[in-house]
């Protein structure tokens, strides 16, 4: 997802020369051909995070369009103050970017994960959220996010949900029916999307009609594709790469409430709420906090009162 913003990126930049990208000394490699093409467009702050982020308010308080880099958690937790007092409480024009979203940056543990982001970054006033689930949603997204003013956070994974490019119905703030169905619905944000697909499909050979949503935009939420689903189909089970404390699944809860719908069911598939102490690959992490495939299929089983059902078993849904 990193490549596919940095190639729109650029060539927004060579067409405003007002768009600045602030590193907090990482991307090499990935930024050389940016700063190379636009030296003036181009800063590396350092291993100084906080600064990077004061750094971009102050220049987007002068008329320019800056974008924040680094590992998900050091461009959010570690400057959320500065977010919040500068960039959010002044309505500057700062997209804060992050790469490695959620387990992303797994073998190095606890202090590299983002995992409570997206709950923190979409209470605090102005800013909009964004979570692509596949490097050509990502691309979408910059672009369109370019002519959004004001603060924005775009959280990309090192993984992709591996779906067909269908780029025109990508629109920001509309959520995707990725999948139709009426027995339950898999609602999902960022890459983690892969996990809700696959256990579709488990579901449908088991005989049951699914629904997937990617909701890739989670402030400002697609509202309407989160009521009908919860109105038109048996349960939802929400699917993310973060806490289950105030992120997708307290968002879906809070649209049902607001809306005054009752979903037949309501589960959550997150982490819990504790610290990971696990290390390990993106998958094996997922697995390892019941963040995959076998766990979306539990949770919808168990909402659809299957959940003892015998492995292999055909159980019968809607079709």
């Amino acid at each position: 997802m990193r490549d596919a913003f940095i190639s729109e990126l650029t060539k927004l930049a060579a067409a405003d020369p007002a768009r600045v990208l602030i590193t907090g000394d990482l991307g090499f490699g990935v930024l050389t051909d940016f700063w190379e093409t636009f030296p003036n467009q181009f800063i590396n702050a350092g291993v100084a995070e906080q600064n990077m982020t004061a750094i971009a308010c102050g220049m987007a308080l002068e008329g320019f369009k800056c974008y924040t880099y680094s590992i998900a958690n050091f461009t959010t937790l570690r400057c959320l103050e500065h977010i919040r007092n500068d960039v959010c409480y002044h309505d500057a024009d700062v997209t804060v970017v992050s790469v490695g979203g959620g387990f992303s940056y797994g073998q190095l543990g606890v202090s590299h994960f983002a995992t409570e982001d997206i709950a923190i970054l979409r209470a605090i006033p102005n800013i909009k959220v964004v979570a692509p689930t596949d490097p050509w949603e990502a691309a979408e997204l910059t672009v369109q996010m370019a002519d959004i003013p004001g603060p924005k956070y775009l959280r990309l994974d090192k993984g992709k949900a591996g779906l067909p490019e269908k780029r025109e119905e990508v629109i920001f703030g509309k959520g995707r029916t990725v999948a139709d169905g009426r027995d339950v619905t898999l609602v999902a944000t960022g890459a983690i999307l892969s996990e809700a697909l696959t256990a579709g499909e488990r579901l449908r050979e088991a005989g049951y009609s699914v629904r997937v949503l990617a909701l890739h935009t989670l402030k400002p939420v697609d509202e309407n594709l989160i009521v009908a689903a919860a109105r038109e189909t048996g349960g939802l089970v929400t699917v993310e790469e973060h806490t289950v404390c105030g992120g997708l699944g307290g968002i879906v809860a809070e649209v049902c409430m607001k809306h005054g719908v009752m979903p037949g069911f309501l589960k959550f598939i997150g982490l819990n709420d504790v610290f990971p102490t696990v290390v390990g690959d993106q998958d094996y992490l997922r697995s390892a906090y019941g963040l995959d495939a076998d766990a979306v299929v539990a949770a919808a089983l168990s909402g659809l009162g299957h959940e003892k059902q015998p492995a292999g078993a055909r159980i019968g849904g809607s079709g």
